[in-house]
């Protein structure tokens, strides 16, 4: 059982929960962008979560299924066409040997999942089926679909839950041009001077064309730091520092001017401030803005943060039972 990839899109990529344990060697997690989208999908197909999906972003591909296939596609919002016609997101579809699956023209967001029962079959890298471009490493070859490929669909097996035909309204994940991410600040926010936390904090930033799986910048007002000796090691701008070991979802403003939240393929160190992480539970949402998107950046507390995250599973737990 395979998908036969007529027209690859933009940048299609296998993915799944990511390459943990590894960051501490510089390999990043990985994995999909939106975490909650691409399990959604897995849930429909009745894969469990683990199963890797087809990451589409912007423009997707065309696909003939080698076989029969349950499949679902959740994510940004975008027209789903099954031989011309279209069909529904975030709910399962039925494939017949021979069935082409294309897109239409996103409509928000930049990014959609492809599940199907059985999950992508690529080989596992380090514990992960999902590619790291940078690297070259899981997926197909390591690298974005191409025209050509045949993609290997695993064989499906029951996952002992309850056969689920759509996903509620109240449990899709929304895509807003105007969003407030939660974040913790630290390492390296006392290096902004009163005014540049202030700056930060209470803006607006706008997401640029300039975001990827490494990293999103956004454009605004810059922030102030705080005029100090540099230390031996760090280089010139006040938003130097020695090199240190990145959080995922750090934020760095190099120059003092357009900050950057790294994601899920994104270096574990280097030379910048991070004057911020966002929280855990709020990284998907910043998967799913487009350029653009309107952010208001709060900070909030370790307990507030947990709490966060704890909402999510509670959620993830109530949909996965």
């Amino acid at each position: 059982m395979a998908f036969d990839i007529l027209e690859p899109g933009l940048a299609t990529t296998v993915q799944d929960e990511g390459r943990i344990g590894y960051y501490r060697f510089g390999l990043p997690q990985g994995g999909s962008m939106d975490q909650y989208s691409a399990s959604l999908a897995n849930r429909l197909v009745g894969n469990t979560v683990a199963e890797a999906v087809l990451e589409c972003t912007y423009i997707g591909p065309k696909i003939v299924t080698t076989t029969d296939a349950v499949i679902a596609v959740t994510g940004a919002p975008v027209d789903v066409f099954v031989n011309g016609e279209i069909v529904p997101e975030y709910e399962r579809i039925a494939l017949v040997t021979g069935d082409e699956l294309k897109f239409g023209v996103i409509k928000g967001g930049t990014k959609y999942f492809i599940a199907v029962h059985g999950g992508i079959d690529v080989p596992e890298v380090l514990g992960s089926r999902s590619t790291y471009p940078i690297g070259a490493i899981g997926g197909v070859e390591g690298r974005a679909l191409k025209a050509g490929d045949l993609v290997p669909v695993g064989v499906g097996r029951d996952n002992g839950l309850p056969e689920l035909r759509a996903i509620a309204l109240e449990d899709r994940p929304v895509f807003s041009k105007d969003v407030t991410v939660r974040v913790m600040l630290g390492l390296y926010d006392q290096n902004l001077s009163a005014k540049g936390l202030e700056t930060l904090l209470n803006s607006e930033w706008v997401l640029t064309p300039v975001a990827d799986r490494m990293g999103l910048r956004y454009s605004g007002p810059g922030v102030e730091w705080k005029e100090r000796e540099q230390p031996f090691g760090a280089g010139q701008d006040p938003s130097n520092i020695v090199d240190a070991g990145y959080a995922v979802g750090s934020i760095q403003i190099p120059g003092g001017t357009q900050p950057i939240i790294l994601h899920r393929d994104a270096v574990s160190g280097g030379g910048y401030a991070m004057v911020a992480t966002v929280i855990s539970a709020d990284m998907d949402l910043v998967a799913r803005c487009a350029p653009g998107t309107k952010t208001h950046f709060v900070a909030v507390t370790m307990e507030q943060a947990l709490e966060a995250r704890h909402e999510n599973t509670a959620r993830a737990a109530r949909i996965w039972s």
